[in-house]
């Protein structure tokens, strides 16, 4: 399949390595992402464990910090698996 201008779908989408849809996704989008999820489970820690100690409210705003963080790292992952798992079976994947 082709679009406009002569290029495939393959050259549009890319692999890691060259550019693309998919080399932007991941070299910039899911790492500032996960990063993102990385500093909020990290903040959540703190907050429960050493700025907050004994203060019930501030513990529990902590807990959903890092509730929160892993929720987003394992979605972050899940996707991710997912995506490449994809790429692969259409042969669009780095190394396929």
């Amino acid at each position: 399949m082709y679009l406009s201008g002569g290029t495939s779908f393959k050259d549009f989408v890319g692999s890691s390595s060259t550019g693309g849809i998919i080399g932007v996704l991941s070299t910039i989008v899911v790492p500032v992402i996960f990063t993102l999820a990385f500093l909020v489970f990290i903040w959540g820690v703190i907050n429960y464990l050493f700025l907050h100690g004994g203060e019930e409210g501030k513990r529990e705003e902590g807990r959903q910090f890092i509730l929160w963080g892993i929720i987003g790292m394992v979605v972050l992952f899940g996707v991710w698996g997912i995506l490449w798992i994809l790429l692969s079976t259409l042969g669009i994947a780095p190394g396929a």
